[in-house]
């Protein structure tokens, strides 16, 4: 199977549970390698890189949004936000922090730690910590799946909103076709295979 997705564009990737979604994601972000075939990401082939150089390929161009969250218990919200940008020797954009926290309603949890808040605020951290470095690409899993209606709305707007501004990609996975339609194409997986 072969896909193809540009550098900027917002694809939702659909399908029944099983179909292959996440595989296809943490395949396109380096967790897992391929069996056969090829991963290429700009000029770099996933598959042939070393474990160093993916790990540093996936803290500088990609920022995951994992279903279920993946923070670090020991970190209070904004240090779970800024950690990916800080391993990289870099200094957070304090702005762009602020601004995504407000959107995200996060601004009175930051020192809170992540055992403290309900399901649908540590996916909003998550959120904001695969936005803070400003990567190339976003690969989300389900990044509405524990957020009411209002708040999903206004995360999908979050993402347009930052994939227009820095020329970013998303992969989002969704079992929302409500969502899926706002992504600027829809690809539906069914059986390890493209439908």
């Amino acid at each position: 199977m072969n896909i193809a997705i540009e550098q900027g564009e917002f694809v939702a990737v659909i399908g029944t549970s099983g179909s292959g979604k996440s595989t296809l994601l943490n395949m396109l972000g380096g967790l897992d390698r391929p069996s056969a075939g090829s991963v290429k990401v700009d000029r770099y082939e996933l598959g042939k890189l070393s474990d160093e150089d993916l790990t540093v390929f996936r803290r500088r161009c990609i920022g995951f949004v994992f279903q279920n969250y993946n923070l670090v218990p020991i970190l209070n919200v904004y240090e779970n936000i800024i950690m990916p940008v800080q391993l990289d020797g870099k200094k957070p954009d304090e702005a762009f922090i602020q601004k995504i926290v407000t959107l995200l309603g996060l601004e009175k949890k930051l020192y809170h730690m992540p055992n403290t808040l309900s399901g649908g605020q540590q996916q909003r951290v998550s959120i904001a910590r695969a936005l803070a470095g400003k990567p190339a690409i976003i690969l989300a899993d389900e990044p509405t799946g524990n957020l009411d209606s209002k708040t999903s709305g206004e995360v999908i707007e979050l993402l347009k909103v930052t994939s227009k501004t820095f020329h970013q990609t998303i992969v989002m996975i969704t079992h929302n076709p409500e969502i899926a339609k706002q992504a600027d194409r829809c690809i539906r997986i069914e059986d390890g295979k493209i439908v």
